[in-house]
């Protein structure tokens, strides 16, 4: 095959792999599949990932990271702690809710890729846990939330609100309620948080 004439690049790779993902499910996606769409040899991409494994999770990863990324920005802003976690439990549930309605093919194929890639999830969950607890961490400064330790909090936080997260509950996002289900949830954590 030629070489495109493109530089050939991670980004490049992973960008192919999602297509191919997307067209034929996890089980029957291959590494030459993935060389075929970006018109280079399999070896080409060998080179980049070692393995069909280190594709499959570094694919994963970058799905993962995604939404990561766009909570960040929410963990960062200079602004009350408990507006903050509103929004960034809200910002959740819709990037998981947006990625299962919009592309559901490629959110069942991710599902499968998540189960199998327990080093990608696990780095994760400890990303949204880590920026979960710099939001509870502030509030817990400000006075706004008490806690003694906000880590614990903050991991109690996130497993209460899994059902708006977990991709496991992913078809019970779209029923009709769903929306006041979770405003009740937040809304009673954050009483909690209170503590007043």
């Amino acid at each position: 095959m030629a070489p495109t004439s493109e530089t050939l690049t991670a980004e490049r790779i992973l960008e192919a792999t999602e297509e191919v993902l997307r067209r034929h499910g996890p089980a029957k996606a291959t590494v030459v599949d993935v060389a075929r769409a970006l018109g280079v040899s399999h070896g080409s991409v060998y080179r980049h990932f070692r393995t069909k494994a280190a594709l499959r999770e570094a694919v994963t990863k970058r799905w993962l990271d995604r939404t990561s990324e766009a909570l960040s920005g929410i963990v960062a802003e200079d602004r009350d702690p408990e507006g903050r976690l509103r929004d960034w439990l809200r910002t959740l549930f819709e990037a998981k809710r947006r990625k299962a309605g919009d592309d559901p093919e490629l959110f069942a194929t991710y599902t499968v890729l998540t189960d199998e890639n327990g080093t990608a999830v696990g780095e994760h969950l400890a990303d949204l846990t880590a920026q979960l607890t710099r939001i509870v961490r502030a509030g817990a400064e400000a006075g706004s939330f008490e806690t003694t330790d906000p880590e614990a909090t903050a991991r109690a936080v996130f497993h209460a609100t899994g059902r708006f997260h977990d991709p496991c509950h992913a078809r019970e996002w779209e029923r009709p309620g769903v929306e006041e289900e979770f405003t009740a949830v937040v809304d009673l954590l954050v009483r909690g948080l209170r503590g007043r």
